[in-house]
C-alpha cells in the first residue's frame, strides 16, 4: 500500500499519526467536536489523522477481513483494500481513487466495536468513490462483505467537523456492538495549507 506523496492532489490526504497517549486518540481526520449537518459535497480527510491501533492485524486475530462495500442510497460498490500504517506512523491509503479501504488495525465490520472504512472524495481528473458521502442521512443502509456474508449497517447520522479539535468519545469510543464508521472530508479547502478544512464522517450500526 503506497502513502500519497506531497507535490500533488494527493496532499489533501492526511498523514495518521500515533498518539502519545490513549486519551489523544481517534480515527483518520483530526476531527472537531459539535456534530452539525452536512451539506454540499464532501471531500476526503485533510489534516492530521489521529488513531489509536490495538495492537494486532486482522491476520494476527483469526478473522476474515472485509472484502467489499456498497452504499445503494449513493451509487457506491467498491472492493475494499486493508490499510495499516507505514514505519512513519501513518496511516496506508487506498491505492485507487475509487477504491474504499478498510484500516485493519481496528475493528473488523459485524464484530463488536467500531470499524473505520475511508475513502478519497475526488482527484485531479475528477470524483472519487467517497465523493457523495455527505449525502447519507439517517435510514440509509451499507453493505459490507465479510466472510462469505453480507452484513447490513443502518446510518444512525453524518457529522462534519472542522479539524481544531478532535471528538475522540463520539467518533473512536469502543461500542459494544458492531457499527460502523465512514470517514471522508468536506467544507473548504484551504489552498494555503494545502488541505480541506472539515471532515465528514457517517455513523452506522449493524442490523443484520
Amino acid at each position: 500500500m503506497t502513502e500519497l506523496k506531497a507535490g500533488s492532489f494527493d496532499r489533501r490526504w492526511p498523514r495518521m499519526r500515533l498518539p502519545a497517549v490513549l486519551a489523544a486518540a481517534g480515527l483518520a481526520c483530526a476531527l472537531v467536536a459539535g456534530l452539525t449537518a452536512v451539506t454540499g459535497s464532501p471531500t476526503l480527510p485533510a489534516a492530521d489523522w489521529i488513531w489509536p491501533p490495538p495492537p494486532q492485524l486482522w491476520a494476527d486475530r483469526n478473522i476474515e477481513p472485509p472484502t467489499r462495500l456498497r452504499i445503494p442510497r449513493i451509487n457506491v460498490d467498491s472492493p475494499l483494500e486493508t490499510l495499516d500504517l507505514d514505519p512513519s506512523g501513518a496511516m496506508t491509503l487506498p491505492s485507487d481513487y475509487q477504491i474504499a479501504g478498510w484500516y485493519q488495525r481496528g475493528a473488523a465490520p459485524g464484530d463488536p466495536g467500531a470499524a473505520v472504512i475511508a475513502g478519497h472524495v475526488d482527484s485531479r481528473t475528477g470524483t472519487a468513490v467517497f465523493f457523495r458521502l455527505g449525502e447519507l442521512r439517517a435510514g440509509d443502509t451499507v453493505e459490507v462483505d465479510r466472510g462469505g456474508r453480507r452484513i447490513t449497517f443502518r446510518v444512525t447520522s453524518t457529522g462534519r467537523y472542522p479539524k481544531s479539535d478532535v471528538p475522540v468519545d463520539l467518533v473512536y469510543a469502543p461500542t459494544p456492538v458492531p457499527t460502523l464508521r465512514l470517514i471522508t472530508c468536506g467544507g473548504n479547502f484551504d489552498h494555503e495549507r494545502n488541505t480541506y478544512v472539515d471532515n465528514v464522517v457517517v455513523f452506522a450500526v449493524v442490523v443484520t
